[in-house]
């Protein structure tokens, strides 16, 4: 069970083509979004989607696959865990975001054309 704990799995689609960089140690790091959606019928019977957005990290090798094969809209399922940090706004208060750091990522549907 210790396996299951911080542990999300997801399988949607990105919302924008990964955004891609070198820090300073070398390690390359990638960023984008994923949306997931949920169809579910409501009370008076009519199908309700929800959608949800979700921000994603990846590092290292992961980054270099995200970085190679995904653009927007690419289907993908990634395994990861959550991470939370903070950070001080202009005004001075502390606010919070959470994101998923993927070890995980698997491409699914067809390849994309460029």
């Amino acid at each position: 069970m210790y396996s299951l704990r911080n542990k999300v799995q997801l399988i949607g689609n990105l919302g924008k083509d990964p955004e891609v960089k070198k820090i300073d140690s070398g390690k390359k790091l990638a960023k984008f979004s994923v949306a997931t959606n949920e169809v579910y019928t409501n009370s008076k019977g009519e199908k309700v989607k929800e959608t949800q957005w979700h921000n994603i990290i990846a590092w290292g090798k992961v980054a270099d696959v995200a970085e190679k094969y995904l653009n927007k809209g690419s289907e993908v399922a990634l395994e990861g865990k959550l991470v939370t940090k903070d950070y001080l706004d202009k005004e001075g208060n502390k606010r919070y975001f959470t994101e998923i750091q993927i070890n995980e990522l698997l491409m699914l549907g067809g390849r994309s054309e460029d």
